[in-house]
């Protein structure tokens, strides 16, 4: 027997299967999907086996071991990983490995246990035992059999002497069980709620398409009780004998969810996201592969959870840029869905107040299936909401916060209600210069000046991680004369502790959420008023539900605004409106405050309205101008190199051959130097193609592809977007 092993290199030089041969006492152990080690060259690589062959007409040599017992790839991921391929022009391994947990990939040296617990048992009946005993303490461990079959061993920890005689005189025996690390917070079992009736309507909506492979596009405002749809539609998918799988972009809204699906659906739920331990990934994989569990709830990764017959995909909050994988391969975890509803013949729900253009634009095309819900389900109404002009604010010496937002604030806290302030930019300072000689710091990697971080009292680089300890004077001139410019979540803590100093104020960000579990208690505790203000990045505007939030304030509203991408409009629209939303969800009537220097300005006024439809309409007329999606396709290329002159070299000759090769309608850009020109010592050159029809396109770029996989010193990363 021979097999063709796919080895786990991510070079996609050797991106290939190769055939070994497989000796006689491990043939019944071979399976597609399982891994094996094998000799490759010098070296001992592990592998997937991808095909088995009767027989080969090459010379080869034979496997060293078969690794699992169970496949660690089905069927439906071995063709999940070529539709990935060639959807991202990448290497097959690091498609397959991009589904697996640490523990199953294919990389030697990987190996994390299973976790055991230890459980006492009776050898006889708990009567007869009883008698049997020699003392008080040997009693007092029988005593806790009662009405048990089984403990823990280190329930009797205590009296470990006596369970270690009741063990020697076999009336206990030890036995060890395998035990799941990660554990769902335990919470009193929930009811689904009776949907309104435009809850129902859209459900029905939905349920109809059921065992059809339709996307339907949920267009709920927020607070108007999508989760209470998803729950009852997937109770329907578990009463039909499937099982659900759902995507949540971030991690902090991750452990809200659980726990509110945990009250529905008990003991049925596992959960993936890049939060938990390896340990936990891994045990969490198993309950899923094992049909332990109907339920996945996760971030980007968990679209490619094991789980059989799926009766329903869900993406909450579809609009989110989380969903798409920046490092090879570049999937968009749509994509994927879509690929498993053609699998299981089931329809995909995309839920989001403010959807995508290229979402929209498919509903109301009808190749998607238009869902509104655009009422709150309790009766409320949105949030109203005040534009601030910080001009004046600044000139009357109030840069961080308006005279009107901290009126606002001092109100809300008279009233016990809690506050959120959204600041999209973490650190305390963005900018450090000396005013004596000038000097600035600045990455020596990369293009960019470094963020000063107060919690730790470093200059960092967001970009490649470069850290220097803060220095008292100026490292050139040695004059104390170092200016701290720019605001961030840091230094806006530092603010409102002076400001308002009996509140009780917590901030969220990507640095003070860096321990283990941190996400799951700023949650909690904000939620149980443990604290009065929170302020934070991105990661707090969308998805998270707190009754006591009567005002959101939204500082450097404009920011994201001037960023140079297509799509600043719209991602600006989607975090001031999600930010917006978490205000007034429950008794308190909601009120949002947003902070600029452009009060005029379009997108933010359709944010103020809460008007997704103008601002869609306003849009969608400068991507059809302009030619950006949903009108064109792009694919954006990337040539990176150490050596400035052969980047720029490398990008031109990309160019003339595009020009040459592909359809004269499409639309070539470039090249250009990238928005970060410079990253870790690396140039970056872009060149963006704009299409909407062109046959030759993916044949032209595969070419090139290949043509860069024998370069040493210049690398090409290619990217579509839809």
């Amino acid at each position: 027997m021979y097999i063709e092993v796919l080895i786990e290199i991510k070079n996609k030089h050797v991106d290939k299967t190769f055939t070994y041969m497989v000796p006689s006492n491990l043939v019944m152990e071979i399976e597609i999907g399982k891994r094996v080690l094998v000799p490759f060259g010098h070296q001992t690589l592990e592998g997937y086996i991808t095909n088995i062959l009767p027989s080969s007409s090459i010379d080869s040599r034979e496997i060293l071991e078969v690794i699992d017992s169970e496949p660690v790839l089905t069927n439906e991921m071995l063709e999940i990983g070529v539709f990935l391929k060639e959807k991202t022009l990448s290497s097959l391994s690091a498609c397959y490995s991009v589904m697996l947990p640490r523990a199953l990939k294919a990389k030697k040296g990987t190996e994390i246990k299973k976790k055991l617990e230890t459980y006492l048992v009776l050898m006889i009946p708990l009567e007869a035992a009883l008698k049997k005993c020699k003392n008080e303490s040997q009693r007092k461990v029988l005593e806790l059999f009662f009405n048990r079959d089984k403990i823990l061993k280190k329930e009797a920890t205590i009296i470990s002497s006596s369970v270690k005689t009741l063990i020697k005189n076999e009336i206990l025996k030890e036995v060890f069980e395998e035990a799941y690390r990660y554990k769902i917070a335990s919470h009193l079992k929930g009811e689904l709620k009776k949907l309104t009736s435009l809850q129902q309507e859209a459900y029905q909506k939905i349920y109809q398409g059921f065992y059809k492979e339709r996307v339907f596009l949920l267009h709920g405002v927020t607070g108007s009780g999508k989760t209470e749809i998803y729950f009852h539609l997937i109770k329907d998918c578990l009463n039909m004998g499937k099982s659900a799988l759902v995507l949540v972009p971030e991690i902090s809204i991750t452990s809200q969810l659980v726990h509110r699906f945990s009250e529905i659906f008990p003991e049925n739920i596992a959960v993936l996201h890049s939060n938990l331990s390896d340990g936990e990934k891994y045990d969490e994989w198993r309950k899923i592969s094992r049909g332990e569990v109907n339920i996945v709830i996760g971030a980007r990764s968990a679209i490619f959870a094991p789980l059989q017959n799926i009766g329903i995909i869900i993406m909450d909050e579809e609009h989110s840029d989380s969903y798409k994988q920046e490092s090879n391969p570049k999937y968009h975890a749509l994509d994927v869905a879509k690929k498993r509803s053609e699998i299981h013949h089931c329809p995909i729900l995309l839920g989001s107040a403010t959807p995508t253009l290229s979402s929209m634009a498919r509903a109301l095309k009808q190749v998607y299936t238009y869902v509104p819900l655009l009422e709150r389900a309790n009766g409320k109404v949105l949030p109203t909401c005040e534009i601030v002009d910080m001009t004046e604010e600044v000139a009357q010496r109030h840069p961080i916060l308006s005279r009107e937002l901290e009126c606002r604030i001092i109100e809300k806290l008279n009233k016990k209600e809690q506050v959120l302030l959204l600041l999209n930019r973490r650190g305390h300072s963005t900018t450090i210069t000396c005013s004596n000689c000038g000097f600035t710091y600045r990455c020596p990697h990369c293009d960019i000046s470094l963020t000063y971080h107060k919690s730790s009292n470093t200059n960092r680089c967001h970009y490649c991680g470069y850290t220097v300890f803060k220095e008292e004077t100026c490292p050139k001139c040695k004059e104390d004369s170092l200016n701290y410019y720019g605001l961030g979540t840091e230094k806006l803590e530092d603010y409102l502790n002076e400001i308002f100093p009996t509140a009780k104020i917590v901030r969220m960000d990507r640095d003070s959420t860096s321990n283990k579990g941190s996400y799951e208690k700023i949650i909690q505790d904000f939620s149980m008023h443990k604290y009065d203000i929170m302020l934070g990045t991105q990661m707090i505007s969308k998805g998270l539900d707190f009754p006591l939030v009567s005002l959101v304030g939204i500082l450097n509203a404009d920011a994201s605004l001037n960023i140079p991408e297509f799509k600043s409009n719209e991602k600006t629209f989607d975090l001031l409106c999600q930010a917006s939303g978490r205000a007034g969800r429950k008794s308190t009537t909601g009120e949002v405050i947003i902070q600029t220097f452009y009060p005029n300005n379009f997108v933010l006024n359709c944010v103020k309205n809460q008007d997704y439809f103008k601002f869609y309409k306003f849009e969608m007329n400068i991507r059809k101008t302009l030619k950006y999606p949903p009108f064109y396709y792009l694919v954006h290329l990337s040539i990176k190199s150490k050596d400035y002159e052969l980047a720029k070299m490398e990008s031109l000759k990309i160019k003339k051959y595009l020009s040459s090769q592909i359809d004269s309608e499409s639309i070539i850009l470039g090249p250009t130097t990238a928005n970060m020109f410079l990253v870790n010592k690396v140039y970056h050159f872009e060149i963006l193609i704009k299409y909407r029809f062109d046959k030759k396109l993916l044949k032209v770029l595969k070419e090139l592809d290949e043509q860069f996989l024998i370069y040493k010193n210049v690398t090409l990363d290619i990217e579509f977007e839809e």
